[in-house]
């Protein structure tokens, strides 16, 4: 992810710590990916949730312990180093991200969400069709579906409504539930 040593932004994300390094060893299962997930989850005081694999990383969802959910999290494949994905884990999220602001207002419901999305695909002359989305701390994180079955993944910005399509991830592949 960044470097070989555990890095931290500052403050912010409980105490800094944004990603943990892996074994070296490659992961290669979503069982491999649930315990890295749930080492880093431990970290934050979480609990890990859905998890899934994807042809250039495995994705898995943070939950607290009364099972609200809290992040997203990356396990790289090559070799286990674990963090707060890209986009907006880091930069939408109230709670846990690098610019946490604690309780913000939530402008969208979950189903307005769910209708900028769909409405943002098909202005791009897409396919796919938005999914029920996820709530976390400032934005929401759907699955993508064509024909039923997920393709993959973007968030909606809770307070602006902003999209951003998870470009990272690669080919889904499968999912764990917990």
């Amino acid at each position: 992810m960044m470097g070989r040593d555990d890095c931290s932004w500052g403050p912010g994300m409980m105490g800094g710590h944004y990603w943990q390094r892996g074994d070296g060893t490659p992961v290669k299962t979503l069982d491999q990916a649930r315990r890295h997930a749930a080492a880093f989850a431990h970290r934050l005081g979480l609990r890990v949730g859905e998890v899934m694999q994807f042809s250039k990383n495995f994705y898995a969802e943070l939950e607290t312990p009364s099972g609200k959910l809290a992040t997203e999290i990356l396990v790289d494949p090559a070799d286990g180093d674990t963090g707060i994905e890209y986009g907006p884990a880091m930069m939408w999220n109230t709670d846990y991200g690098m610019h946490p602001r604690g309780q913000t207002r939530t402008r969208l419901s979950p189903d307005e969400a769910q209708h900028r999305a769909q409405r943002w695909l098909r202005d791009r002359g897409s396919d796919l069709t938005a999914d029920k989305p996820d709530a976390f701390p400032g934005y929401y994180t759907l699955h993508t579906m064509r024909s039923g079955k997920i393709n993959g993944m973007l968030s909606v910005n809770a307070a602006t409504g902003a999209v951003w399509y998870h470009t990272w991830h690669g080919t889904y592949i499968a999912t764990s539930e917990h």
